[in-house]
């Protein structure tokens, strides 16, 4: 019983050393200490005089439980760079709380589930609509225009106009254009323009044509004509140029004497033939 006794003593005083209440902590001499409350972390630990001494947190720095900590935490910072601002500012036993910027989602979260990184909702292109719009968690989510459907600035699909009985299509539609329509009548009228502004110009190309050869069989006939040496044959108006500058060179050689052709035309009919 006496051998007993000890043991048994021993093992009743040392219970309450090996396991600290909930607020307290175990030092390394293991001592049990209080813990500091939020806003505080330990300055020094108790002794078998004293208890846990604590100190506040310093500006810029926060401890949001109760600890054994002997350094507060350092406030996150919202970086408007990386898409997020300060929503709620840090307190001594609060950190700072981040948002997201407008038109921007979270893409990077703290170990406390808080965001960290956002980046710019996507933009949808021409021909896609928004099917689901961005949100602070998520981007924007897009879609294509159906068939017959058309959009310009990537937000809504708006369905191609149909053209009126008095109207005729004049350019067809597309994933980013609306069908384009355009008055019959004025089309109609363009057209029949067109066609008799082609025909006057084939009109003035012939009747110019007859006039240039008509000319051509006055030169000849009056350059064949007795007296004056040459032979002409009928042919194209550069032919007819041609033999008149040899006409010309062979007058010079010969002299005043022979009678030359290019003085049986007036000057100013010259200038009208050429």
């Amino acid at each position: 019983i006496f051998l007993c006794f000890p043991v048994g003593y021993a093992a009743v005083f040392m219970v309450p050393v090996l396991s600290c209440q909930s607020k307290e902590y175990k030092t390394n001499d293991g001592r049990c200490c209080p813990m500091c409350n939020k806003g505080r972390v330990v300055q020094r630990d108790c002794t078998a005089f004293s208890g846990t001494q604590c100190r506040p947190c310093e500006m810029g720095t926060f401890m949001n439980q109760p600890n054994s900590l002997y350094n507060c935490f350092p406030c996150t910072a919202c970086d408007t760079g990386r898409g997020i601002f300060v929503k709620q500012n840090c307190t001594a036993t609060t950190d700072t709380v981040c948002d997201v910027l407008n038109g921007y989602y979270c893409k990077g979260l703290t170990d406390s589930n808080r965001c960290s990184l956002a980046e710019k909702h996507s933009q949808c292109e021409a021909g896609q609509r928004i099917k689901e719009p961005g949100t602070s968690r998520s981007d924007t989510v897009c879609e294509d225009c159906q068939p017959g459907f058309f959009s310009k600035d990537g937000v809504n699909c708006t369905g191609w106009k149909t053209c009126s009985e008095s109207q005729i299509k004049v350019e067809e539609g597309s994933s980013t254009s609306d069908v384009v329509c355009g008055s019959a009548s004025r089309h109609r009228y363009v057209f029949i323009s067109s066609v008799v502004l082609s025909l006057i110009i084939v009109i003035c190309l012939v009747t110019t044509g007859f006039v240039k050869a008509s000319r051509i069989d006055v030169l000849t006939s009056m350059m064949a004509s007795p007296g004056s040496g040459l032979t002409v044959q009928r042919g194209t108006y550069t032919d007819v140029h041609s033999c008149l500058i040899k006409v010309m060179l062979q007058s010079s050689v010969e002299g005043a004497d022979q009678p030359s052709p290019i003085s049986l035309l007036d000057a100013r009919s010259t200038n009208h033939l050429f």
